[in-house]
This record gives structure tokens, C-alpha cells and sequence, in this order.
């Protein structure tokens, strides 16, 4: 939900041996750099993005600031659930990674993690993020995290992500679970305001994705996976991004009813800002010019950011929501 570091770097090649047959010393390492490390797994800077939008699913949830330690209890959990299903990936991506230059900095690539050290971790992880929800949070949201681990690992990165075009549109779902988290957190239920929070990262998150692969889309190509800027045209991705974003756009009108004014103005301004840059990036590549496709990825992060801090001052404040017309 910024959300990717676009570092290069080349592996390391822990094959090499000695003119005597023996492998070379493992350089090394302190303990810092080996939690690092292990840190990198979790791909903390994702993570950043579903915290965002948790707590002002919480905020909503009551229209009001929930406790605090319920706050700290539920994002606690929601990164360790994240961080389990990060480190799985890169488990499974590992072959991948190596070929991405985007991604050759990553841990299991430079072998400053061992495999099975990661996988280990990943499930240890995820095993946690159950534990600390259930006996600090409540049931609902234990299941909820362990269903989008697996929905991450299973479906998405076994199935859809080296299979389809759409790997993003139906694989992104894992990642709207963390509002559906925080409202179940406070509720102990899931309503229709989290389904609709839910379908806002939804739409949100094709054009996200499809900026960042229309930047790299040699090393998808390369890695043989078949993202939509691999194998379209261009025109015909940049015209998805901007339909997505205005579906996007039109479903976060649908919270208007649980919130107040001030919600709503802001989702008609920013959305208004987030439609402008994705018409502009279309008429660019209609015409043939030079895009820079990462302009919209990060302002994508900043639109998705703005709108859930307005949501979650909208329900701060407690100002009456605007409610059914009927």
C-alpha cells in the first residue's frame, strides 16, 4: 500500500572454492547485520502502507480514536502477519529475485540469509502474528491474518503471479485484508464500511503496480513474468490505469454515508489530483513521448495516504456522518 526499493546490487557467488577444493570463509557478520538482514525479509517499507490504513479502518470503526493499546496490539500483529507472508515470498521468489535488478539486494540473493533460515522465519512469523492477535486482539482478526498469508503464499505467489496478466488485480486482494483487520480488531464483526475500504486498495492497487512495472518492465520480462506491461502494449496499460483509477475514485464515494463532509471533500479533491496525473500519463504515451511512470507509483502512495489521514481525522473529530438519502 515508498513501498519499493529500486537499489542495484549483484549477488554474491558463494560457489567459488580455493585451489585446495575448499570453499572461502563465509565473511563474517555482526549481529546488526544479520537482523538486518532477516528485517529485509519482512520488506518493512511495504509494510509501511498497510499500517496507514489500519488504524483509520480502527478510527472508522467507532468514529472515534480507539484504545491505544488495541492500536499497538493490532499493528503489532498486522506486521508480523506481513512480514510472514514478505519473507515466504522471497522464499519462493528467490530464482526471481536473482534475475531482477531491482531486486538482486535482497537478502536470500546476496546469501546473507540461508533458505532455510528464512523460511523458518517466515513461519515463525506468521505463527506469532496468530498468537498475538488472538490473546490481544480477538479471534476474528487471528483468522483474518492467517487467511491472507496463506491467500499471499498459495494463491498469489504459487498460482497467479508466473500464470496470468492479472496477477495483481485478484492477487492484490491480500493486501486490502489489513482495513478488514482493523475493523474486525475493534468490532469483533466485518461490516460493509471494511468491504468498501477493502475495494478501495482493491482498484487502488492495478495502477500502483502496473506504474512500477511500466518502469521495469525488462527485469519482469527477463524473470518471465508476465505483469500486463510485459505483455501489452503501453496504450492499452496505461488506458487500464485509468479506468481502474476511476473506478477507485468512484468506490471511495461509497463511505460517504458513514462519514461526514470532511471526508468527502477530501476524496473528491485528491481523487480529482490522482485522476489528473493518470490522465496526463495516458495522453503521454498516446503521443509517443517519454512517461515517467514512477511519478505516478509514488503519487499513488501519497493519494492512497491522504485519503485513509482524512478518514481517520474525519472519525476523530466525530462530526455527524452524511447517512443513506433514504
Amino acid at each position: 500500500m515508498s513501498l519499493v526499493n529500486a537499489a542495484h546490487g549483484r549477488s554474491e557467488d558463494t560457489s567459488a572454492v580455493h585451489p585446495t577444493g575448499e570453499k572461502p570463509p563465509r565473511e563474517r557478520r555482526t549481529a546488526r547485520q544479520v537482523v538486518g538482514a532477516y528485517a529485509a525479509l519482512a520488506k518493512p517499507r511495504v509494510i509501511e502502507l498497510l499500517l496507514v490504513t489500519t488504524i483509520p479502518a480502527m478510527f472508522l470503526a467507532g468514529r472515534e480514536i480507539p484504545s491505544p493499546w488495541l492500536v499497538l496490539a493490532t499493528l503489532v500483529g498486522g506486521t508480523m502477519a506481513a512480514g510472514s507472508a514478505n519473507a515466504l515470498n522471497c522464499v519462493i521468489d528467490a530464482d526471481i529475485d536473482k534475475v531482477m535488478k531491482r531486486t538482486r539486494r535482497r537478502p536470500l540473493v546476496r546469501d546473507s540469509v540461508p533458505r532455510r533460515g528464512a523460511l523458518i522465519f517466515g513461519l515463525a512469523l506468521g505463527a506469532a502474528s496468530v498468537a498475538v492477535l488472538y490473546f490481544t486482539v480477538n479471534l476474528l482478526a487471528a483468522v483474518l491474518a492467517i487467511a491472507t498469508i496463506l491467500f499471499y503464499i498459495f494463491v498469489y505467489t504459487l498460482v497467479l503471479k508466473r500464470r496470468t496478466a492479472q496477477n495483481v488485480v485478484w492477487g492484490g486482494a491480500a493486501g486490502c485484508m489489513p482495513v478488514v483487520i482493523g475493523w474486525a480488531a475493534v468490532t469483533g464483526t466485518v461490516q460493509w464500511p471494511a468491504f468498501v475500504m477493502f475495494g478501495v486498495i482493491f482498484f487502488w492497487t492495478p495502477p500502483h503496480t502496473w506504474a512500477l512495472a511500466m518502469r521495469y518492465r525488462e527485469d519482469y520480462e527477463r524473470a518471465g513474468v508476465p505483469m500486463l506491461p510485459v505483455v501489452a502494449t503501453p496504450q492499452h496499460v496505461a488506458k487500464q490505469i485509468v479506468i481502474y483509477s476511476w473506478v477507485m475514485v468512484a468506490w471511495t464515494l461509497l463511505l460517504i454515508p458513514a462519514t461526514s463532509w470532511l471526508y468527502t471533500s477530501f476524496a473528491l479533491l485528491v481523487g480529482g489530483w490522482f485522476l489528473f496525473y493518470a490522465h496526463s500519463l495516458y495522453a503521454s504515451v498516446r503521443r509517443g513521448e517519454a512517461t515517467k511512470p514512477m511519478a505516478l507509483f509514488h503519487r499513488s502512495n501519497t493519494y492512497l495516504m491522504i485519503l485513509f489521514c482524512a478518514l481517520a481525522v474525519d472519525s476523530a473529530i466525530g462530526l455527524p456522518v452524511v447517512g443513506l438519502p433514504f
